[in-house]
């Protein structure tokens, strides 16, 4: 009877997750008692519920069951210098401060000295074994409201070559509205900005909303990080607080407009007052 009970128990899976789920804790391996100072070492994946029926792209395993996405962008000391604009280098973590993905900015350095922030460029991201598993490509567009028909938009890419979605931007003379769409472009989520994104000592905040605008589901933050760093330096931070079920293709179109927001938005040192 005993062993009966047992195997029940063990039929039943964990509370919150599907029967025989594995715990989401055990997929994460750290070789060190200070996670932050770990990159992600994936273990299996956990199955979900909410995950689409469909396969995940590879490398997407890494942004299940994650709720909140941070994006830290690195300061290139000799653009400081220089006074010139480099490529832009972000390192992107889950919410334990442990790096999952790379992300490096390719483009030419004639598109980055005059056309500043319109610039046309990639972002390649990879994860910590060097693989790349996701392509960011943004074409060069107006982001003025006065050209609506020619307005900022991304190609999200996972893996390289597979089109997963699109970030694009809508026109209102008020307020930054974009939309996330899936691969044939139907929309899918609205985000919708400030009426000033200046950020004066403190949050600026990107409200995460469903195609009708009623419900807000989650958010993009680019955080406040002082006065030193915001002024003197161009290296800014995200979060990016979503629904930990929400589709994983999805989370990576998140991921690209973050990168269209610092550019937009954050490019220079004193966006951020």
């Amino acid at each position: 009877m005993a062993a009966k009970d047992a195997q029940n128990q063990k039929n039943k899976g964990l509370p919150g997750f599907l029967p025989r789920a594995v715990d989401p804790d055990q997929s994460l391996q750290v070789s060190s008692s200070n996670p932050r100072n770990q990159v992600w070492q994936p273990g299996l994946s956990p199955p979900s519920r909410f995950l689409p029926t469909v396969s995940v792209p590879p490398g997407l395993e890494y942004l299940s069951q994650l709720d909140l996405i941070i994006i830290h962008q690195q300061v290139e000391l000799l653009g400081m210098i220089l006074g010139t604009e480099t490529s832009n280098k972000y390192e992107i973590k889950n919410g334990l401060g442990q790096r999952i993905y790379f992300a490096v900015e390719e483009s030419i350095c004639f598109n980055r000295t005059f056309c500043s922030t319109l610039r046309s460029c990639a972002l390649r991201i990879t994860d910590n074994s060097g693989r790349e598993v996701i392509t960011v490509h943004r074409p060069l567009r107006c982001n003025s409201c006065w050209c609506p028909c020619y307005l900022q938009e991304l190609e999200i890419q996972a893996p390289p070559g597979t089109i997963v979605g699109y970030v694009a931007q809508k026109w209102d003379p008020f307020q930054p509205k974009f939309t996330i769409q899936d691969a044939n472009k139907e929309d899918i989520l609205k985000i919708v900005g400030p009426c000033a994104t200046c950020g004066c000592f403190g949050d600026v905040d990107f409200e995460v909303k469903t195609i009708n605008e009623k419900l807000t589901i989650g958010k993009i933050s680019k955080y406040w990080s002082g006065f030193v760093n915001n002024v003197f330096t161009n290296a800014d931070n995200f979060g990016v607080h979503i629904p930990a079920d929400l589709d994983v293709t999805v989370k990576a179109a998140m991921i690209g407009a973050c990168f269209l927001f610092d550019f937009m938005f954050f490019e220079h040192s004193l966006a951020g007052l």
